[in-house]
């Protein structure tokens, strides 16, 4: 899939607007008010994280690689909007017009998120031996059905003769 595929999809959209809401909130924090400064600091981290995330998963690709990014993605953005009641707490942070709005963009994004998670072929996946990203019904147990394939599918060279 080509980058401007990724960037015009609605979720990745979403999480560039989620990111620039959570810039937004982190540069009207006063220097002086470290606890809310390392708040938001961690809000932008985990604001950064989602859009890469959706990259990752964006496209053709394993059923368990696609599910490890998009779990990433969900812990992420359900961060973001637990750590907004850092600022909810903070008396001298006015501006919380910003956190309802990201709230809301998140809210946004939590069913943009399941609409596309529904989209993962499970049938396209790797055995995952840690047992968190199997498609149902695969256990991380199950014998790997690619075992059975053999490396030499061309006859002998003594068939030839």
């Amino acid at each position: 899939m080509s980058r401007d595929k990724l960037q015009k999809m609605p979720l990745f959209q979403k999480s560039m607007e989620i990111l620039e809401i959570v810039d937004r909130i982190a540069d009207l924090v006063p220097h002086e008010k470290k606890f809310l400064k390392d708040v938001a600091e961690f809000m932008r981290s985990d604001a950064t994280q989602i859009p890469a995330k959706i990259a990752g998963a964006f496209g053709e690709g394993p059923y368990d690689l696609k599910m490890e990014n998009a779990t990433i993605i969900r812990k992420n953005a359900m961060q973001i909007y637990v750590q907004c009641n850092s600022f909810f707490m903070e008396e001298d942070f006015k501006e919380t017009e910003y956190l309802k709005m990201l709230r809301n963009e998140i809210e946004e994004f939590r069913v943009l998120f399941a609409e596309w998670v529904k989209t993962f072929d499970p049938w396209d996946y790797y055995i995952d031996r840690w047992g968190l990203f199997n498609p149902p019904g695969v256990n991380y147990d199950d014998k790997d059905p690619d075992r059975d394939i053999p490396f030499n599918d061309f006859p002998d060279d003594e068939e030839d003769d």
